[in-house]
C-alpha cells in the first residue's frame, strides 16, 4: 500500500462498558489476548469490561482495559493488512499502546507495565483530594496565565493537556481547580468543567511514580522500534528504547502537547487510523487536519477501514 497512514491511540476518558465485546466475540485472537492479560495482572477483563461496575472508571483498571482493547483492534487490523504505518502516536496513555504498534513493547507486557502506571498514580494522588477541568473557547496563552496567577497565589493547578485549539486540561487540586472555574468563565471561556478523574495526570504531583515507573520500564522496552513513536513530552519522534526512558516518565509530570503533535506530522501523512473504544481523537483532530480519518473499535469497523483504505490508495 503506498499511502502513509499515522496510527493513533486514545487515553484515558475513551472507556465505556462493552468496549472490546464484539472482538471478543468474534476473534480467537482476542480471547487469547483476553485471557493472557487476566492471567498476567489477575484483573478479571471480561467481567471489567462486559459488566456494569465501579472498577472501570479507577485508573489502575481504566488504563489497561483501553489499552488491551487498543492493542487488539491494532493487532486485527495489521494481521488482515501487514501495513506498517509511517509513524504511531498516542494521547496520554495512549502513548503505550502506540509503543506496541511499533514493535518496542510487547502487548501483554504493556499491560502490566500501565496497570502498575495507573496504580502508582493513584499511590501518588491518595492523600490529596485532586481532579482534571477541561477549559473551552480559551487560548493556551490565557488559560497559562490563570494558573501562573493562581499558583503565585499558593493553589496547585496546571495547564496539561493541550488537545485542541481552544481546548486545555488543567489538572490539580479539586479546591483550587474550584477556586480557579469561575476566574476561567470570567476571562471569556465557554465553560470550565471538572472532569470525572481520580488522578490528576501530568503535572508535578505525580513526581513520586517517575522512578519506580522507568524501573519497569527498563525491564520491558525493547529496542526494535519498527516505525517512530511521537513523544507527548516534546511532539517529535523518537525511536530508541534510550529516548523512551527518558521520555516516559517525564511524561506523567509534564503536559500533553497533543494538537503540536498533529500539527508537526499532518504534513508527513495521507490518512489517521484511530485503534480502540470510539473516535475520541476523531473529535481533536476536526480542526488539526483535513485528512481522512479511520477508526477501528469493533468487527464492522475494522472492515469498514480496510476497505476504505483499499479504495484510498487505488485513487
Amino acid at each position: 500500500m503506498s499511502i502513509k497512514c499515522a496510527f493513533l491511540f486514545p487515553g484515558q476518558g475513551s472507556q465505556s462498558v462493552g468496549m472490546g465485546q464484539d472482538f471478543f466475540n468474534n476473534s480467537d485472537l482476542a480471547k487469547q489476548m483476553f485471557a493472557d492479560a487476566s492471567t498476567r495482572t489477575g484483573i478479571d477483563f471480561e467481567n471489567l469490561l462486559f459488566t456494569q461496575n465501579d472498577d472501570l472508571g479507577q485508573t489502575a483498571f481504566t488504563q489497561p482495559a483501553i489499552l488491551l482493547v487498543g492493542a487488539i483492534a491494532h493487532k486485527l487490523f495489521t494481521d488482515a493488512t501487514h501495513i506498517t504505518p509511517a509513524l504511531t502516536m498516542g494521547h496520554s496513555l495512549g502513548e503505550f499502546t502506540a509503543l506496541v504498534a511499533s514493535g518496542a513493547l510487547d502487548a501483554i507486557d504493556a499491560v502490566e507495565l500501565v496497570n502498575l502506571r495507573g496504580k502508582l498514580m493513584a499511590e501518588a494522588c491518595a492523600k490529596q483530594e485532586v481532579g482534571m477541568m477541561v477549559s473551552l473557547g480559551l487560548s493556551d496563552e490565557a488559560v497559562e496565565a490563570l494558573c501562573a496567577t493562581q499558583r503565585d497565589n499558593g493553589l496547585q493547578v496546571w495547564a496539561v493537556n493541550y488537545n485542541a485549539d481552544g481546548q486545555i486540561v488543567i489538572a490539580g487540586i479539586k479546591k483550587d481547580l474550584e477556586t480557579l472555574a469561575p476566574l476561567v468563565k470570567e476571562a471569556g471561556a465557554k465553560r470550565a468543567m471538572l472532569l470525572d478523574m481520580s488522578v490528576a495526570s501530568h503535572c508535578p504531583l505525580l513526581e513520586s511514580a517517575s522512578a519506580p515507573l522507568e524501573a519497569k520500564l527498563k525491564e520491558m522496552l525493547k529496542d526494535d522500534f519498527i516505525t517512530p513513536v511521537i513523544s507527548n513530552v516534546t511532539a517529535k519522534a523518537y525511536n530508541t528504547k534510550a529516548e523512551a526512558l527518558d521520555l516516559l516518565p517525564q511524561q506523567l509530570v509534564k503536559p500533553v502537547l497533543y494538537k503540536h503533535s498533529m500539527a508537526n506530522i499532518d504534513d508527513e501523512v495521507d490518512c489517521y487510523i484511530e485503534f480502540g473504544n470510539g473516535n475520541v481523537l476523531k473529535g481533536l483532530n476536526r480542526k488539526a487536519t483535513k485528512k481522512p480519518h479511520f477508526n477501528v473499535s469493533d468487527m464492522a469497523s475494522l472492515e469498514a477501514t480496510i476497505s476504505a483504505l483499499n479504495e484510498l490508495d487505488n485513487v
